[in-house]
């Protein structure tokens, strides 16, 4: 098994979110450094990412509550 840095796993889930959509919504997502997920902010939904591989499997999704939905400015865009 191969071992990666986070670091680099990180960057991987910015790259992927520019080309994957929110399954519920089909609208962008943003990835998340702090929480470590994908997040849709058209249905304030967090989808986990799990050894590097995105869960976007809609009963996988956590609903944010209104605190969490306001905070676009920590994604981190390449």
């Amino acid at each position: 098994m191969v071992r990666v840095s986070k670091e680099l796993m990180q960057k991987a889930a910015t790259l992927v979110s520019d080309f994957l959509v929110c399954p519920l919504s089909k609208q962008p997502l943003r990835y998340c450094q702090e929480s470590n997920s994908l997040i849709s902010d058209a249905i304030a939904v967090s989808f986990p990412i799990k050894n590097g591989i995105p869960c976007l499997v809609p009963r996988d999704g956590k609903i944010l509550n209104e605190e969490d939905a306001s905070k676009p400015d920590n994604d981190t865009n390449l």
